[in-house]
């Protein structure tokens, strides 16, 4: 008997949830307004998208918070206001509001966020939630300066 080898799954990306033309507009704008080079705008905006994805379909959304490096993808995407509500409208029925809470950003909430965002399909970008993305442990915890 012969058994296939399992392909891996692929992960989502959050640009795939909105219009290529509209995630271009949005790095574009995040890449300005928050002075980031281009590639890491399109980080940004890519993990942003993941973690409102996650937030708007777990229902987990009070226990949610973006990191400090995650959040401008979500202040750029409600500035294009009709565009956010739109497509929180279409994909959740309700809109997603912003109530910023900085001092819930500890690491153990951060890393709760990545794993809920895993679970939901995503690649995580580690490196933008406070934790590198190639971990050496024991010598390094992950989330400390070491890193």
């Amino acid at each position: 008997m012969t058994v296939a080898p399992e392909r891996p799954v692929a992960l989502r990306r959050g640009q795939d949830l909105v219009a290529p033309e509209l995630f271009d507009r949005l790095a574009a704008f995040c890449a300005e307004e928050y002075g980031l080079d281009p590639a890491t705008a399109v980080r940004v905006m890519n993990e942003g998208l993941a973690f409102l994805w996650t937030m708007g379909t777990t229902g987990k959304g009070a226990v949610m918070a973006p990191s400090r490096d995650v959040d401008p993808a979500w202040h750029t995407f409600m500035l294009h206001s009709q565009e956010y509500a739109a497509w929180c409208e279409e994909h959740f029925g309700r809109f997603l509001h912003h109530a910023p809470n900085s001092k819930t950003r500890s690491g153990g909430l951060m890393l709760d966020v990545m794993e809920l965002m895993h679970g939901a399909g995503f690649a995580v970008d580690r490196s933008l939630w406070g934790f590198t993305a190639n971990c050496n442990e024991p010598a390094c915890c992950g989330d400390g300066p070491c890193c």
